[in-house]
């Protein structure tokens, strides 16, 4: 048994994995009619495809009909819908829901959603309705169960009675329905407390909490294709609240879902280039792999060495899609003009491992093939064991990088204790203090069980506290080997610029951050995210983007540049 633990832990440990329930698959429940998948499901542990999206949170649909179907008519449903495209574009799910009775019933059907969403455990869940399914869903799916769920789509209806002054973190909605669409979409603009905004409604705090109505009389795939396009693919909800998302949770357990946005890169104006190449000059060498994405206009015509560079790392196993499609940094170089790449850095049964050598060389040829890549301004940043990769560059790479960071990953193993010879990184630390200077942001998640947060009980030898002593080290900082959290109960150590940030993600999920100075320049800042488990939490990409866009690299001698503010 503990051999077993053991194996489940090492499968775990600095990635995501999914968790088989116990006893194998639960059975379908009755009202279940029909299960549709993507035609050519993903593997896990790395692309078996690499075009499309990865598998991260891949939509699942659950589709309530009008009247009860038998397979034949579920099928033809899902054929009117046009549902099929999508699935396979984005390696999704569609699910064929009948009422239990002969018509919905406001508490056994629910009872049987309930039952359905455990055995999902979908992060990216659509709930779509059809006449009298449509009513259900408005009437009592999206009040009571509105805020696990990523989108709704309801075609015809009536709408939800909704109690004055209801409280409810809401769910973005797509309705349509010649006679009902504007009944129906009023509800669903109450229940997302959502303002005017051109064509459709938003939640001034949330434009993700958005509700399109669509009165008019249109064939259903083409209703669905807009609803996709305008609401349902553009988010997912993801549930990270007190635990991390992969340990399972069941409905209601740990809160509202946070909502995120779903990668679209049209919709962004992003491009994406998708880079498979030989490792060597044999034919049979194995091959590379790597993402490309930058803003539409950027490159064309800027200037050479002009525009910064973010490296991103995937965690273990991870489809090297992953901090792309989940880190919020597309979005952020969207909107603040840089070049991302995201590599296949660890290998895997198709691509070649980069390693720290690989990584830089590729950003060499990065540079020769744009020019107009800012040498002098290049960020790394990484989630899991892609955070730990990223803060072994920092140091070991020195010369490459401007400034890393990394999210829910430090230095594993002893940091300059009894034998502090044995560990290279913080040899390397050593050997730097004070001629080398590296900007290094932490990110992490206080309820994280994968890579623990430091804890009164726990400090001694923590992975993040290497990390921040590591860098503490080669900055020619004070090393802060002993913590004491009767100076700060959370970080146990000083903070500069110390600071609480509320976020309108799930309950209100709150940051709290601070900073480590070498004279007047923040050289090390620390970012918790409170209660959270271990993944990406895309609000710090904005956090971390601020703190890298101050420094620079003197292309010459190499030496760190403090831009301020």
């Amino acid at each position: 048994m503990r051999r077993l633990a053991s194996i489940v832990f090492a499968a775990v440990l600095f990635g995501t994995v999914a968790v088989a329930q116990p006893g194998g698959r639960m059975p379908d429940p009755e009202n279940v009619i029909l299960t549709k998948r993507a035609a050519t499901q993903q593997a896990y542990g790395g692309p078996t495809n690499p075009q499309g999206r990865s598998y991260n949170f891949t939509p699942t649909f659950y589709v309530y009909p009008d009247t009860k179907l038998d397979k034949a008519g579920a099928e033809a449903l899902l054929a009117e819908m046009g549902i099929q495209p999508i699935l396979d574009a984005n390696y999704g799910v569609a699910i064929v829901i009948n009422p239990l009775g002969d018509k919905y019933d406001a508490d056994k059907d629910f009872e049987a959603f309930v039952a359905q969403f455990n055995r999902s455990r979908s992060g990216n869940l659509k709930v779509i309705g059809i006449g009298a399914g449509a009513t259900f869903v408005n009437q009592v799916i999206a009040p009571k169960a509105g805020d696990h769920i990523a989108g709704i789509l309801t075609v015809g209806g009536q709408p939800a009675k909704l109690a004055k002054n209801v409280d409810s973190f809401g769910v973005p909605a797509y309705v349509s329905g010649k006679k009902t669409a504007a009944k129906v979409a009023q509800a669903y603009v109450a229940l997302n407390k959502a303002v005017p905004s051109g064509d459709h409604f938003v939640n001034p705090d949330e434009e993700l909490l958005t509700v399109y109505s669509d009165p008019a009389d249109r064939p259903l795939d083409a209703v669905v294709a807009d609803a996709w396009k305008k609401v349902l693919g553009r988010n997912y909800r993801f549930n990270n609240y007190k635990h991390t998302q992969y340990e399972g949770q069941q409905f209601g357990q740990y809160g509202p879902y946070e909502l995120e946005p779903y990668l679209d890169c049209e919709a962004l104006g992003v491009t994406r280039n998708i880079v498979e190449q030989a490792s060597g000059r044999q034919a049979d060498a194995p091959k590379q792999l790597w993402y490309e994405y930058w803003p539409e206009g950027l490159l064309e015509g800027a200037p050479a060495q002009s525009v910064p560079v973010v490296v991103l790392l995937h965690g273990n196993t991870n489809d090297p899609r992953t901090q792309a499609e989940t880190s919020g940094f597309i979005q952020l170089a969207a909107k603040e003009r840089f070049f991302v790449v995201e590599m296949e850095w660890q290998g895997s049964v198709s691509y070649q491992a980069m390693g720290h050598d690989g990584i830089e060389t590729v950003l060499y040829q990065l540079f020769a093939k744009y020019p107009q890549l800012d040498p002098s301004r290049v960020y790394a940043e990484g989630l899991s064991a892609g955070s730990m990769t990223a803060s072994a560059l920092g140091i070991k790479k020195s010369h490459v990088f401007t400034a890393v960071g990394g999210h829910s990953g430090g230095i594993m193993g002893g940091m300059g204790g009894a034998f502090p010879g044995l560990n290279p990184i913080w040899n390397e630390a050593t050997q730097k203090r004070g001629a080398v200077e590296m900007p290094y942001c932490s990110v992490l998640g206080t309820a994280d069980n994968v890579v623990p947060f430091i804890r009164p009980d726990n400090w001694r030898g923590n992975g993040y506290l290497n990390a921040w002593n590591a860098y503490q080290q080669m900055n020619g900082m004070e090393v802060i080997r002993d913590l004491d959290f009767s100076v700060d109960p959370l970080f146990g150590m000083r903070l500069r610029d110390r600071e609480t940030i509320t976020t309108n993600k799930g309950a209100g999920i709150q940051i709290e951050t601070g900073q480590l100075y070498k004279g007047n320049v923040p050289l090390i800042k620390i970012v918790a995210v409170k209660d959270y488990g271990h993944w990406n939490f895309q609000p710090t990409a904005q956090i971390m983007w601020d703190f890298f866009k101050q420094f620079r690299r003197d292309p010459e001698t190499k030496k760190l540049i403090y831009l301020g503010k």
